[in-house]
């Protein structure tokens, strides 16, 4: 079920909870919008230096912002007061630039006036804009087609009645090679209609959590390459009467990748008898890169790589940061290379927050979770 039924009844839900019942993250009910660990300590430092105006109204559940990025153009979907674009504009650089979408009018508020006070700390005025509209009509807001090389989310798209309809509105916004790198909360099973219909599980996400596996297909359907776990973990539900109602679900914070390049092997990880050399030129990963869970580079040192993740790496923006070798050329069969689903993931989250462990989000540079 990719959509959650009346749009101007969840618009009305969502803009009311966050722009009139929050009044800061202390007030959340579960930790779907607190979840994650750490970011990494190049945006720590960062962090630091964004108006307190800002960061007290951020309610993300991860960590979407990869490093690297400079001079690139980021997009960030449901921008709210406007954290996570402060980011990213640090990040891209005085040539790069950053648009966030919001329908929000209180936390676009907060977002605009926050500018000047920022622009100060970095020492120049950043290219950075917050529109108003919705993430459903990316055109309409005046997102240009293949405009994006990166599109960022923190915990919004899960509140979206038309899921689909954001992902193809992303997908034709991003460039060839561009990305959606973002985090938002999934379930392991389909919602029943008593917990998708509930304003509080709908403000903080739980209510709009898309099963895995679909999420997965609407978004292959759409075109992206195959999606690609970075990091994962398990959402905690503290109000005792939601705990009743979402029953044995269990709900996860996970950062997705998804790029807009061509896979040669469609969703199959084929040998085909590749290297991926990581250069260790991106600043805050000098020794190691992250890609996803199952692909970890090593400083200098040649990984065995898909066919499909050789296609990232050549075609994707990361380019310049790789060496890549050619492949064979023959026709014979390849070996499918391992890789862990999405559901094994899932069980080691559970596992360590029962243990009492957190598994680590990442901008790339530290290993997610352990293989």
């Amino acid at each position: 079920m990719a959509t959650l039924g009346d749009s101007s009844t969840v618009y009305s839900s969502v803009k009311d909870y966050y722009g009139k019942v929050l009044a800061s993250s202390k007030d959340l009910k579960t930790s779907a919008c607190t979840a994650g660990s750490a970011p990494h300590p190049l945006i720590l430092d960062i962090i630091k230096r964004i108006p307190h105006a800002v960061t007290d109204k951020f309610y993300g559940c991860g960590n979407p912002i990869p490093l690297g990025i400079q001079g690139r153009s980021v997009l960030d979907l449901g921008s709210g007061s406007g954290r996570d674009c402060y980011v990213a504009a640090s990040l891209v650089g005085p040539q790069g630039s950053v648009v966030g979408v919001d329908m929000t009018d209180e936390q676009l508020q907060t977002a605009r006036e926050s500018i000047a006070a920022y622009s100060q700390a970095l020492g120049y005025t950043p290219n950075l804009k917050f529109l108003t509209g919705y993430i459903e009509s990316l055109a309409e807001t005046g997102v240009a087609k293949e405009s994006i090389d990166v599109c960022i989310s923190n915990c919004v798209i899960n509140l979206s009645p038309d899921k689909p309809r954001v992902l193809k509105g992303v997908y034709e916004s991003l460039r060839s090679g561009g990305e959606m790198h973002f985090s938002d909360i999934y379930a392991d099973s389909q919602l029943p209609d008593s917990v998708r219909t509930h304003d509080v599980l709908l403000g903080e996400g739980l209510a709009g959590a898309l099963y895995s596996k679909e999420f997965e297909q609407i978004a292959s359907d759409i075109g992206f390459a195959r999606p690609r776990v970075l990091s994962i973990s398990h959402i905690d539900v503290y109000d005792v009467e939601l705990k009743k109602l979402v029953g044995d679900t269990k709900f996860y914070s996970i950062t997705y990748r998804l790029f807009k390049v061509p896979q040669p092997d469609g969703e199959r990880e084929l040998d085909q008898g590749q290297t991926a050399t990581y250069l260790g030129t991106i600043e805050g990963c000098e020794n190691e890169y992250a890609l996803d869970v199952n692909n970890v580079f090593p400083k200098g040192v040649p990984v065995k790589v898909s066919g499909n993740t050789a296609a990232v790496l050549t075609s994707a923006w990361l380019a310049g940061y790789f060496e890549v070798t050619a492949g064979s050329t023959g026709s014979e069969s390849q070996a499918e290379m391992s890789i862990q689903s999405t559901e094994s993931l899932m069980a080691k989250a559970t596992l360590a927050a029962l243990c009492g462990a957190s598994s680590s989000a990442s901008s790339g540079c530290s290993k997610p979770m352990t293989k």
